[in-house]
């Protein structure tokens, strides 16, 4: 049974004039990802008016949620004591978001609920991966 979490957040998106406007995601991981987190935001607050969905290293968001983490395109660190912010890097630009810390902190404890950390199965992942690479089904 593959098991998947989803966590509505509200987000604020930082805009280059500096302001601060409200933006829903959905955090959600899948069992059958254990590796990584997504995070999808509507249509509504998408550049091209398309769902965008973002995924990451959980071990990213873990580590982001203490101390400056990332490179490339997704970032995270601490923003205060009540704030994360998430940077998305794509090749039309960058987004940067602030969420509640205790959203974050919530939806990694109810996926270290669904798998353990260290308790992935790595075969199943290098397996997908491999088909996925190698054009399988």
């Amino acid at each position: 049974m593959e098991t998947t979490i989803e966590l509505p957040a509200l987000a604020r998106l930082i805009t280059a004039e500096d302001r601060e406007i409200p933006v829903t995601a959905t955090l959600r991981y899948t069992a059958r990802e254990p590796l990584a987190v997504f995070v999808d935001f509507p249509a509504e607050a998408a550049l091209e008016g398309e769902e965008v969905s973002w995924t990451f290293a959980r071990s990213l968001l873990d580590q982001g949620l203490r101390t400056p983490a990332g490179r490339g395109d997704v970032q995270i660190w601490p923003y205060g004591r009540t704030r994360t912010v998430l940077e998305f890097h794509s090749p039309f630009g960058l987004a940067l978001l602030q969420f509640p810390t205790s959203t974050l902190r919530r939806f990694l404890v109810r996926s270290y609920g669904v798998v353990a950390v260290g308790q992935e199965d790595m075969a199943a992942v290098v397996e997908r991966g491999l088909t996925a690479l190698f054009g399988g089904v």
